[in-house]
């Protein structure tokens, strides 16, 4: 997709959010893989964490980094698949007041093209909440890759032609 080299690119403040029953952050290679990408972009991490596959406390963590005024968009990888510990679309659709449905649609579209239909068993998604960005993504590194260099590089980057979510951010929160 077209970069418009005339237009000052914009760091966006991302907060990066793994959720896991079996890992730490130790061993986190899908969040490190997530923040070197961010990083690499020119994007600031803005915070780190990783909990377990529960729906509470995923929501409590979402709507801390919400209402930080210093996190613009909120990633997390995990709990997106269909066993009855995947619970972060059920978490996020409790939070977000805005759905985004073409990034699921998109990300199963994109990884169909590695994994076939496999794809079907991610439940990856979207949305806005008081005018910060949610992006779940699948745990797997390269689900991750996935979602970042085929949706959300291009996505958070001002520059991208014909348009970006960093544009519509000034506006998320009008009334």
């Amino acid at each position: 997709m077209p970069i418009d080299e005339s237009i000052a690119f914009r760091p966006v403040r991302i907060a990066v959010l793994t959720i896991s029953d079996s890992r730490t952050l130790a061993d986190d290679r899908s969040g490190d893989t997530l923040v070197a990408r961010l990083g690499e972009a020119g994007h600031e991490l803005a915070a780190r964490a990783l909990i377990h596959d529960d729906a509470d406390a995923i929501v409590r963590q979402l709507q801390e980094w919400i209402d930080d005024p210093e996190v613009d968009c909120v990633i997390t990888t995990g709990g997106t698949g269909v066993t009855g510990r995947d619970v972060t679309p059920e978490a996020f659709a409790r939070v977000w007041e805005k759905e985004i449905p073409g990034f699921g649609e998109l990300f199963r579209w994109l990884s169909y093209a590695k994994i076939g239909t496999s794809t079907i068993q991610s439940r990856a998604c979207a949305g806005v909440a008081r005018g910060t960005y949610l992006f779940a993504l699948p745990g797997s590194t390269g689900a991750v890759k996935d979602g970042w260099d085929g949706i959300l590089a291009s996505q958070l980057d001002i520059r991208h032609r014909p348009c970006n979510f960093v544009e519509l951010m000034p506006r998320l929160r009008e009334r």
